[in-house]
């Protein structure tokens, strides 16, 4: 069947039929404190708060990071002098994959994707004349997110700040990289050990930190379905869950600080009805499969990006548009944080002004756009209700294929998901090529003059990585060499044991170890993972 339309309408691309009309008919026999409730009630579906957005709006959380700590810094600085009211950090794939930037494996990738963090001293200056006890800072680092995490929080230490004042959030969902994204160091096992770890290490020492950010978005820029992208990344969470639980630590003592990334694309509709149908699935899989109590931990509360897959070097302006349609989807499926891409990263980093564009995108839809007015103006909608219980119904049927393979770390092992978003993808491209999808300026609309070729674009300066290795250097040289060696041994031994490993490894980078030490390791003891 073709996959743009079918014999009455049209097909999603998670095979989800939409008929040219709905009606009462769609919606006989709809129960509404089953499905839906008020917002603030049970099960969700229409938003985690009663009162949504018409208190504040939602946190404008633009992404950023390249080079070094300074630049970083100084664009941080500029997104909050333009109105952002949260930082997001992009860290570079050394950072990511837990190496030094002086190391042989960064040449050519040193702050060219993100900042470039390599000790205490960098996370330091990241975060210069940022009062941490008063912003909320999300990280998205998944395989080194303990050792970013415990240097963010000695950082705020540093300025005075309480436990109590340090918030925000780390991506930290290991499982998304191994399926999706690649910047994994350990095998699964030991991955997870760090990231359960890493929860009672924060439900006793940062109470306000959200410790992991369970991200469908890398799924969805992989190439899966709307589907695809809930389920996989509700079958993680619950992995999640279990391996916690299975630790020894209770479900309500850590379940409220755990939160969501979603991707935005361009299907309006159907992610509205992918974000309402989360917070109701998660509801009931917190309340029924993990008895948990707290309402706090029945709550999904989700973070978005709009959809970088999407984005066309063609005609690049034309992004702002496909921006601000995914940015409207977000805000009326009621996230708690957005980030806006620019238009210009299919092409580079973003520059001062796409970047000041794409958060300017957000403030027009939240103060001239009147989508803050009420809290979930879609509900009840024939066609938004009927929809939301089709993605449901189809996530479901995917979580019972994984939890008869054994959950998502068998899932994953067998390549169940890998496989499924593998022919998503494919399909999805094989339909633009056949034209039977339209991408207005790529495969329609390709005329009406050329791109500008005087567009500005974002380049990272080559000496960056001298310029790290020289810092490290005179670090390494200035340290207390013996202090370092002591406590990356005791780090050692509690990854040979079952102590918490987060203790050890603060101390180790109060002592000026580096992020590559800390890992290597770490390395030392659990080995590296390769498919």
């Amino acid at each position: 069947m073709d996959v743009e339309k079918s014999r009455d309408g049209r097909l999603t691309e998670s095979g989800i039929e939409v008929k040219p009309l709905y009606g009462p008919p769609d919606l006989e026999g709809f129960d509404y404190s089953r499905k839906l409730g008020d917002p603030g009630e049970y099960p969700y579906t229409r938003g985690p708060y009663p009162s949504m957005y018409r208190g504040r709006p939602w946190t404008m959380r633009q992404y950023a990071g390249f080079g070094t700590a300074g630049e970083t810094n100084r664009r941080f600085k500029y997104l909050t002098e333009n109105g952002q009211t949260g930082l997001s950090v992009a860290f570079d794939l050394p950072t990511q994959m837990g190496r030094d930037s002086d190391h042989e494996l960064s040449l050519g990738e040193v702050g060219k994707v993100g900042v470039a963090i390599d000790s205490l001293l960098d996370m330091r200056e990241l975060f210069d004349g940022i009062p941490l006890a008063d912003v909320s800072t999300s990280m998205t680092i998944n395989a080194t997110a303990s050792t970013l995490l415990l240097l963010y929080s000695l950082v705020a230490e540093e300025q005075g700040a309480g436990a109590e004042d340090v918030t925000g959030t780390t991506q930290n969902d290991v499982l998304k990289e191994y399926l999706a994204r690649g910047t994994y160091i350990y095998p699964p096992g030991p991955s997870m050990r760090i990231t359960t770890d890493m929860f009672a290490y924060c439900a006793k020492e940062l109470p306000r930190w959200n410790t992991i950010s369970i991200s469908g978005y890398h799924i969805r820029e992989a190439g899966s379905t709307a589907v695809q992208e809930l389920a996989f990344t509700l079958s993680n969470a619950i992995a999640y869950v279990e391996a916690a639980t299975s630790a020894g630590l209770e479900v309500d003592e850590f379940a409220p600080r755990l939160s969501f990334f979603f991707n935005a694309h361009n299907d309006l509709f159907q992610e509205i009805a992918k974000y309402r149908a989360a917070r109701r699935m998660w509801a009931r899989i917190m309340r029924d499969r993990f008895g948990a109590t707290d309402e706090r931990s029945l709550k999904l509360r989700f973070h978005t990006q709009t959809a970088g897959s999407s984005l066309t070097a063609q005609q690049a302006e034309n992004n702002i548009v496909r921006t601000t349609v995914q940015a409207m989807s977000a805000v009326l499926g009621g996230t708690q944080s957005l980030h806006t891409n620019a238009f210009d990263e299919a092409l580079a980093l973003p520059t001062e002004r796409s970047a000041r564009i794409a958060l300017r995108t957000q403030q027009i839809l939240a103060h001239e756009g009147g989508l803050t007015d009420t809290a979930d103006p879609l509900a009840g909608s024939y066609f938004i209700e009927s929809l939301t219980d089709a993605v449901e119904e189809e996530a479901w049927a995917y979580i019972g294929q994984i939890d008869d393979l054994g959950g998502s770390v068998a899932a994953i092992e067998e390549r169940f998901m890998q496989h499924e978003i593998e022919e998503a993808a494919f399909r999805y491209q094989r339909e633009i090529e056949r034209e039977e999808r339209l991408v207005v300026g790529v495969n329609r609309y390709e005329g009406g003059g050329e791109d500008d070729p005087d567009m500005e674009l974002h380049t990272v300066d080559e000496s960056i990585r001298d310029r790290q290795a020289d810092r490290l250097a005179e670090l390494k040289e200035s340290r207390d060499s013996a202090a370092v060696e002591g406590a990356l041994a005791r780090l050692k031994a509690a990854a040979e044991g079952d102590e918490n490993m987060l203790y050890p490894m603060r101390e180790a980078l109060s002592e000026l170890a580096t992020l590559g030490e800390v890992s290597d390791t770490l390395r030392g003891v659990f080995g590296q993972y390769r498919p």
